[in-house]
């Protein structure tokens, strides 16, 4: 077991290419906190009247934009454009695993518990980052990171478990994992990819 309870840990290997390719990493880890501060709002749109769930999502997305602008300026101070966003092939497939439930709920907590997944992932890979940057800043930066990270993937937890039965939750939670570990195992560890 690895952080937030992943099967499997990343690849020594990334980090080591993400300290030589750190330009890539940072316009590939913008894409990601745009997208999770979309994911965030698209969930509000989509379950609005749960009031737990806009009630506890509304900060994160204010959170995750900030943490874009922050990306973003990282990215100017080195004078690296944006571009165009990169496929993400593992959010990609771990899409194509979630199940299609009729009840409202479940389709809730299948959402949830992918971002869930996604937020602890990358609470591990700003772990390593912040263990292994020279950078101090990027360090500090990181690190700040992971707690943040680490607390939106017990808000994706916790909102699951208010909307459905715990044991259903951590049954599918488990699932998840075990699903998540053997799609690591099939990606390419690649210099311009966050996940």
């Amino acid at each position: 077991m690895t952080t937030l309870g992943l099967e499997l840990p990343t690849d020594p290997r990334w980090v080591d290419i993400a300290r030589m390719n750190l330009g890539d990493i940072l316009i590939d880890h913008a894409f990601c906190e745009q997208k999770a501060a979309s994911s965030c709002i698209s969930l509000i749109v989509q379950f609005p009247e749960h009031e737990k769930l806009v009630e506890v999502l509304t900060p994160v997305v204010a959170e995750e934009w900030g943490h874009f602008q922050r990306v973003l300026k990282e990215l100017r101070k080195r004078n690296i454009p944006l571009g165009k966003p990169r496929k993400d092939e593992y959010v990609n497939q771990l899409l194509l695993v979630l199940r299609k439930p009729g009840d409202r709920n479940e389709q809730l907590m299948e959402k949830l518990l992918l971002n869930a997944l996604i937020e602890a992932r990358s609470a591990e890979r700003f772990k390593l980052l912040s263990e292994n940057l020279t950078d101090e800043y990027l360090q500090k930066f990181y690190r700040e990171l992971m707690i943040s990270e680490a607390g939106h993937y017990r808000n994706f937890i916790e909102l699951a478990e208010e909307y459905n039965p715990k044991e259903k939750v951590r049954k599918r939670w488990k699932e998840l994992l075990e699903t998540e570990a053997a799609i690591m195992k099939t990606l390419e560890v690649r210099a311009d990819r966050f996940h």
